[in-house]
């Protein structure tokens, strides 16, 4: 079977430690892929001291990644200061995002990496996005699909891929938010992306419950029995392997990370606190339920380190070779 075409990584923000993770990523892959382009600006790159090409095309990198890194080039209207991030650039860092996804939809790219960006300076500069999530699922909205549309975020370290069926939602909202069909939803997004984009033939997926103790059969909450229970049932009889909603407390050990393949966290800090204690720094996240692969590190801009020298790659590393695993597996469908 042919590999799988390059990846596609846009740059990000680039007063943040972007160009330099993106130069440590390089250095760490370039004997082993998987193989990238940059989609950015090569003079920021190359002021990182690693040896830089600009290309024509995303099938160029092939050959020249393992001697330099490959950028499509798209320079900046306005000067760097590390750790400033200026609005002058960001409808640049926007169209280096919808670059790399139109690289992906075209299939000149296997999918696509996203460095940090500073939101700030694109609301400034008229982004209309919460994120990159948001943005990158109205850039694929026309886009052929075959599968439940997505997106799911899901954030994976080591053995661990925690989906979120609420994100960035005040806790005091998630329970009007968590309902039968938002979770079924979740569910078939997941199940779907287990099996096209991990080659998991039948997935198991664990649901992680609202209250302590799963409710204690409504002694403790409610949301089990009168939605959680009923979205099980239903998943059920689409032929989804589902575990009844557990107890948080006992679904990220060891042992029980072994019992299932995927996870549904009902709000943020229920999958994140798990993710960030198994690996602090090399957690990733990636958006499920797209015509493209997307992974991304979790970690932000980090404009208080920028251009420091100690920016750590490990996130961005994982993120890049977890979008290799999940192209190699859409390619041997």
């Amino acid at each position: 079977m042919k590999d799988p075409a390059p990846l596609a990584l846009s740059m990000g923000e680039p007063a943040g430690v972007g160009p330099e993770i993106i130069a440590r990523a390089w250095a760490a892959l370039r004997a082993t892929g998987p193989v990238f382009v940059v989609v950015g600006d090569a003079a920021l790159l190359r002021a990182q001291g690693q040896p830089v090409q600009t290309v024509l095309a995303v099938s160029d990198a092939d050959a020249v990644f393992g001697r330099a890194i490959p950028v499509l080039d798209t320079p900046l209207p306005a000067a760097v200061e590390p750790g400033r991030p200026e609005a002058a650039n960001a409808g640049t860092v926007a169209n280096w995002i919808e670059q790399a996804v139109t690289l992906a939809i075209s299939g000149e790219a296997s999918g696509v990496v996203t460095a940090p960006i500073a939101k700030a300076p694109l609301y400034a500069a008229g982004f209309r996005f919460p994120g990159h999530t948001e943005f990158i699922a109205e850039l694929t909205a026309d886009a052929p699909f075959a599968g439940t549309r997505g997106p799911v975020m899901m954030l994976t370290a080591k053995d661990l891929r925690a989906c979120l069926v609420t994100i960035h939602a005040p806790l005091a909202e998630v329970p009007q938010l968590v309902t039968v069909e938002r979770v079924c939803r979740t569910a078939r997004v997941v199940h779907e992306a287990m099996k096209r984009d991990f080659g998991i033939a039948t997935p198991r997926l664990a649901l992680a419950a609202l209250n302590p103790h799963a409710g204690e059969g409504g002694a403790i909450g409610l949301e089990e029995i009168e939605v959680l229970q009923p979205a099980v049932e239903a998943l059920r009889a689409e032929g989804i392997t589902i575990t009844d909603p557990r107890p948080a407390d006992t679904l990220f050990h060891d042992e029980a990370r072994a019992t299932y393949d995927a996870v549904l966290c009902l709000y943020h800090d229920q999958a994140l606190i798990p993710v960030k204690t198994l690996d602090f720094w090399g957690g990733v996240n990636t958006t499920l339920g797209l015509p493209v692969i997307r992974t991304s590190p979790d970690h932000g801009t980090g404009f208080d380190i920028a251009a420091k020298g100690v920016a750590r790659a490990d996130s961005l590393i994982a993120a890049i070779r977890l979008a290799g695993v999940m192209a190699a597996a859409r390619a041997a469908l």
